[in-house]
């Protein structure tokens, strides 16, 4: 009981000789240990880090869950250790209502039929965003989270550590300081500056390696950042392979759409939206950025008939042609196909049966097919 009694004097006294340092500090009242500039930078270093890891972690939250009261169930779950139950994606979720529709609505009419397709598309386009939305997480979110309830907590222990022996280590100074000016004044005081000196002494050596521990922690940031780059690669890794997938699904009802509007619209020009990016390619989503723009899918499965299309023979209609200009280069596959260069302009028409990912193109006396995505129509 004592003994206790006596601790928890002590701890007290040490609370208030800190904080009477740390008040005379703010007040200039009281000298100051500087920590030297290579510790100051890694501190400001650290602190830049956790700032930044904080924000970037909260946006990619928004990102792969935009619904705030979903984000705050979910973080109650991770709080209480319990799995997350799993939840319907937007696009799962429209394509249950137009499937739902089309039952109701009629699935042999032409709305209905088409209703059923795009739900198709949506239902593949939500598993795809739940994969991505998975992987997203583990490889990216949780190293970070990781870091900021980790690393950061031991370095921020460390650091308020640091903080007190350093203050301990200015009071000493402060104590020793008083000592020797009594001293000089009176003989009795050669004693409390022997005390003092061991103190200082004591709180000098507790104070380097308090420093030695925190400036190895705040080195690690190095490391740190390793860690956070190759999460990153992962995150960039992922994204791509998800839009890869959005992209093929999107091209694939495209081209369902596509021929079954000529046989509900006949007469419609193929080809009338807006202008589309480069195709992406379906074997390496890692690589796109650097092989676009690639042959289109279409070129594979274009009709043995359109293939063995005599180009010779082949004359514009008199109304439907349209003015493009090419928007990336690409490179003839066969005789059938007009090689096109960037910024070119060409005259381009549609023929009954075919590829709605084609088109007909002619500069000059030269013609050939031509795919859509790789042209901006002109109106």
């Amino acid at each position: 009981m004592d003994f206790n009694m006596k601790k928890l004097a002590s701890d007290a006294g040490i609370f208030f000789t800190r904080a009477v340092q740390f008040t005379e500090e703010k007040f200039g009242q009281a000298e100051k240990t500087e920590l030297d500039a290579h510790f100051e930078n890694l501190l400001a270093r650290a602190d830049s880090t956790k700032n930044w890891t904080e924000r970037i972690l909260r946006q990619t939250e928004v990102l792969l869950q935009p619904n705030p009261s979903a984000r705050v169930e979910e973080f109650l779950y991770e709080k209480l250790d319990r799995k997350v139950p799993s939840r319907v994606t937007n696009g799962e979720l429209l394509a249950q209502y137009m499937a739902e529709a089309a039952s109701e609505l009629g699935p042999s009419t032409p709305y209905g039929k088409t209703l059923i397709k795009v739900s198709e598309a949506e239902k593949r386009l939500g598993a795809a965003e739940r994969d991505f939305i998975h992987t997203a997480s583990l490889s990216f979110l949780t190293p970070l989270r990781n870091f900021l309830e980790g690393d950061w907590k031991t370095i921020s222990k460390e650091r308020r550590l640091l903080q007190n022996r350093r203050l301990d280590l200015d009071a000493c100074k402060a104590r020793l300081k008083k000592a020797k000016a009594a001293e000089a004044k009176a003989t009795l005081w050669n004693d409390e500056v022997d005390k003092a000196e061991q103190e200082l002494r004591v709180a000098q050596t507790e104070f380097d390696r308090q420093a030695e521990v925190t400036r190895l922690l705040l080195e690690g940031i190095s490391s740190t950042h390793v860690n956070h780059l190759r999460c990153l690669h992962e995150f960039v890794k992922s994204q791509t392979t998800y839009y890869a997938q959005c992209y093929r699904h999107m091209l694939d009802l495209q081209k369902q759409l596509g021929s079954s509007q000529g046989a509900i619209f006949p007469g419609t020009f193929v080809g009338t939206t807006e202008p589309a990016s480069p195709p992406l390619s379906s074997t390496s989503p890692t690589t796109t950025a650097a092989t676009m723009p690639v042959v289109p899918t279409g070129a594979v499965l274009a009709p043995p008939e359109e293939a063995a299309l005599c180009l010779e023979e082949v004359a514009p209609p008199a109304s439907g042609t349209r003015k493009a200009r090419v928007l990336y280069d690409y490179e003839a596959a066969d005789s059938s196909e007009l090689a096109l260069l960037a910024d070119e302009l060409i005259t381009v028409y549609s023929l009954p049966g075919m590829d709605p990912d084609w088109l007909i193109g002619e500069r000059g006396n030269k013609k050939g097919k031509v795919p859509v995505t790789y042209l901006e129509l002109l109106s």
